[in-house]
């Protein structure tokens, strides 16, 4: 219970040591070091009960057209106790008063729980998807590719027989350039070059390439958290297209995450109606689907 809620308070983290990091990658230290080295304004919020943490937020302030911006708590609030209510008020007036600082028109935020105080310019919905697919890497590689689907499986034998090759790299432009010709494709929306530099600078990110008589084909950022690791941004070439780079290239991913302990692989971002290709392909590695 919360029997002390009237002498708890919202405190500034501002050592590393003293913020407690879990599954979520976007709650991370890492990921406000990050997003300080884009330039924008970030704080780490926490409260502490009889020396434990009982919640915390990273908060990221995001620029809007004309001047105006907004708080961004990504796939957040974390708590860690049974005062969700008596923690949101707190929030709640910890918002009002930073928001009114910075002049931020509102404060989207992402809790992975209820949050039970919801304001007008409290906008609880997702900036990141709302569905993923998650692999179980804490299974024998046969298991893993048992529940593939059939195509799949044989597209990852296809390009071994053509030679593909698969292997970490430094080359951020052929990563880049495969990106671009994928946006264009697919019609999303990219991030400035810069972006993607200071990811794969930040600690806990590494990029695997796949080539085909020296050309890349296709390229993948992967941030490797806690158990998990994560297929952020991919891109891949329409040439070549039969060898089926692509697929090789996720499953050089998943035995090396697998082979280094973790216990999970995140496609990060699944939607059959936005994204129906991508989709489809990230489901035929047999993962399950999960709603955030």
């Amino acid at each position: 219970m919360c029997a002390k809620i009237l002498v708890m308070e919202i405190i500034d983290v501002k050592n590393q040591k003293d913020w407690k990091d879990e599954s979520q990658f976007l709650q991370s230290w890492q990921w406000g070091e990050f997003q300080q080295k884009l330039g924008r304004k970030i704080w780490r919020w926490a409260i502490k009960k009889s020396g434990k943490t009982i919640f915390q937020a990273l908060i990221i302030k995001r620029q809007l057209p004309l001047g105006l911006s907004y708080l961004y708590c990504p796939r957040g609030p974390l708590f860690h106790d049974d005062c969700s209510k008596e923690v949101s008020e707190l929030l709640l007036d910890k918002i009002k008063s930073v928001s009114k600082k910075e002049k931020a028109i509102f404060f989207r935020l992402e809790p992975l729980e209820k949050i039970d105080i919801i304001p007008s310019n409290l906008k609880v919905s997702s900036v990141q998807p709302n569905q993923t697919a998650i692999l179980n890497l804490n299974v024998p590689e046969d298991e893993i590719l048992r529940k593939m689907h059939s195509k799949t499986r044989y597209n990852i034998r296809l390009a071994k027989r053509k030679g593909v090759i698969t292997q970490e790299s430094k080359s951020l432009e052929s990563f880049w350039s495969l990106l671009k010709q994928t946006a264009q494709r697919e019609k999303f929306r990219l991030h400035i070059f810069s972006y993607y530099k200071e990811l794969l600078d930040c600690g806990f990110t590494k990029l695997y390439i796949a080539k085909y008589k020296n050309k890349v084909l296709a390229a993948h950022l992967i941030i490797f958290f806690n158990r998990t690791a994560f297929y952020v941004h991919g891109g891949s070439s329409r040439e070549f297209r039969q060898v089926m780079a692509p697929h090789l290239l996720h499953w050089h991913v998943i035995k090396e995450a697998r082979n280094k302990g973790y216990k999970f692989y995140d496609f990060w971002g699944i939607d059959e109606k936005k994204w129906p290709g991508f989709t489809k392909f990230k489901m035929s590695f047999g993962g399950r689907t999960l709603e955030h």
